[in-house]
């Protein structure tokens, strides 16, 4: 394992990254390349996490309601350090932490995020996450299909190797575990033997 993936909850219903300073102290005591999401709006928070120990920054309402920002960001700081995560249900955008629904695709997003060079996304179905029930294998799927170019983030609802499996034959090379590490139904040492295995 060789990433790790935070997302700073208050700032996503905030709008304003509220646990920049212990994330940063996290960047400080880990070797791993850390991603971080949550209420990030400006180029300047960006810029305040890129140049204090986190690898790559997500970008998730910003890039429904600010298409400027993710175009901006990429060129200025570079495809390899911005990520565009998208949260939906039903195929359909979800946004603000989670609290309003938009009428914007999921796919569609993905394809105006793409035309600025956007090339990492994590993709996750709200109606699955933290639920142990399973990704929406069939989504991610079609999602990696559509935009062969990219990389297609799982997240929401992985439970256990079977569920990674599953992923990986569906062509998604790259997932988040989030509760099934903290219940012990995908312990750190698994996780690592199965990265090793599919590297």
């Amino acid at each position: 394992m060789t990433n790790l993936h935070l997302v700073d909850l208050d700032g996503a219903k905030s709008g304003r990254p509220v646990n920049r300073a212990v994330i940063q102290d996290i960047c400080r005591q880990t070797s791993l390349s850390v991603e971080v999401g949550g209420g990030i709006r400006s180029l300047s928070q960006i810029n305040s996490y890129l140049t204090s120990g986190v690898s790559r920054v997500i970008l998730g309402s910003a890039a429904l309601n600010d298409s400027d920002l993710v175009q901006e960001a990429i060129k200025q700081f570079g495809a390899d350090q911005i990520v565009v995560g998208i949260d939906g249900k039903d195929g359909m955008v979800a946004v603000a932490g989670w609290l309003e629904q938009s009428a914007v695709k999921m796919a569609d997003l993905m394809a105006s995020m793409v035309a600025f060079g956007v090339n990492t996304f994590i993709a996750t179905d709200i109606s699955r996450d933290g639920t142990m029930t399973g990704p929406n294998v069939d989504q991610l799927s079609d999602l990696q299909t559509s935009f062969p170019q990219t990389t297609v983030i799982a997240s929401g609802g992985i439970r256990n190797v079977a569920d990674l499996s599953r992923l990986a034959d569906a062509g998604i090379k790259a997932a988040i575990v989030g509760r099934a590490m903290a219940t012990g139904d995908l312990p750190i040492e698994t996780l690592a033997e199965v990265n090793q295995n599919v590297s």
